[in-house]
């Protein structure tokens, strides 16, 4: 069973068209790259299976549940659309951490907001807190920043900064981690440690949807990709095949330079 099934997904901003009618699987331990121009709407499209946006029409479906119905979208309460998020980790081009925070209090914070809600959470709150403190140092320590806990994130390189973000993704235990250009708010010479990150992540088998222009990184480190030009998939396969030998005069000229190179 794939983990995610997404069916004629369309998104519309004003009379503008952004996503249509978009459909797409992906199995358990594959890593998908999406690809194409700005403003072809990969961007839009993980934004609309996070929840950060929602779609006008279509279904997704994780592990064989329905997480989003167009046909009854209006139904969705704000609670359960917070609930359906915890099914993806998000990792921001900007990072997105709060200032106020460490970095092990940045990975910290959402499972202690989850924690919360539990029923036990008073009774035990002391040891929860600490499981919690032990998972986001061995996260941390798994990104190469042990020494770094206990900075701010003005005190992080930019690299540094996007490898906490990871982290904090990778503390609700998502079924599907997505990455939104992760590497470009970085530096050349940073963006190889997160792009080191990310390919560790995939040896490790876990399931990701990575929109990048590193192409040569999509290419190698991808199971499936995808080619999005003007809100459409224009072309989908697996990945070799797909830069090799792509099938659509579009996809050709979008990856020529790429090739060249």
């Amino acid at each position: 069973m794939a983990v995610l099934e997404v069916e004629h997904i369309c998104k519309t901003f004003g009379k503008t068209e952004v996503l249509k009618d978009i459909s797409f699987s992906l199995e358990k331990s594959q890593v998908l790259s999406i690809i194409g121009s700005s403003g072809s709407g990969k961007t839009t499209l993980l934004r609309c299976l996070n929840f950060l946006e929602t779609p006008d029409s279509g279904t997704i479906k994780v592990n064989g549940n329905t997480l989003f119905d167009g046909s009854n979208a209006n139904t969705k309460q704000e609670a359960a659309i917070r609930e359906n998020r915890l099914h993806f980790g998000m990792v921001f081009q900007s990072f997105n951490l709060f200032p106020q925070y460490t970095a092990l209090g940045n990975v910290m914070l959402a499972r202690e907001l989850q924690a919360k809600k539990r029923p036990d959470y008073k009774a035990n709150k002391k040891q929860i807190r600490e499981e919690i403190r032990m998972e986001a140092e061995a996260l941390l320590e798994q990104m190469g920043l042990k020494d770094r806990m206990n900075n701010y994130p003005h005190q992080l390189s930019g690299g540094q900064c996007q490898r906490v973000a990871i982290a904090r993704a990778l503390a609700l235990k998502p079924d599907i981690l997505c990455f939104d250009e992760p590497t470009s708010a970085l530096d050349p010479e940073l963006t190889g440690e997160v792009l080191k990150v990310i390919k560790g992540l995939a040896d490790q088998k876990m399931t990701m949807i990575i929109v990048t222009h590193e192409m040569a990184f999509a290419r190698d480190v991808s199971d499936h990709v995808i080619f999005m030009d003007n809100g459409y998939i224009l072309e989908q396969g697996e990945s070799r095949e797909l830069f090799e030998n792509p099938k659509e005069e579009r996809t050709r000229q979008f990856l020529t330079r790429f090739n060249e190179g």
